[in-house]
């Protein structure tokens, strides 16, 4: 399971603190969530306090915006191609992730 093996690298006297989507099964009765780590919830629908969603919300305009494709595997290569490309500039991923920047509050 992901948070076992998340609490057992953490370094000793360290809480980690993960961001959950509200999806039910981040809430489950069964998940069992390890002492060394939190659960913090986000509005139900903020793609912008989402740090997953951040890649997506720049692939999307930058290189998949006002295309039409062919086929499937027109899609997936496009797909392929903007992951690829935004993956090769260095520190691309870490700026969109970075919770630094974000503010997000339940109303």
């Amino acid at each position: 399971m992901l948070l076992d093996e998340v609490a057992k690298r953490l370094p000793e006297n360290v809480h980690a603190a993960m961001i959950a989507d509200g999806a039910a099964w981040h809430r489950s009765k069964a998940l069992k969530i390890p002492e060394n780590i939190s659960m913090i919830d986000i509005p139900p629908y903020a793609p912008d306090c989402n740090p997953a969603e951040k890649p997506w919300q720049f692939i999307k305009p930058n290189f998949l915006a006002n295309r039409v494709f062919d086929a499937y595997e027109d899609i997936l290569d496009a797909c392929c191609q903007a992951w690829n490309a935004m993956t090769g500039e260095l520190g691309r991923i870490a700026s969109l992730t970075s919770m630094q920047h974000l503010l997000c509050q339940k109303n």
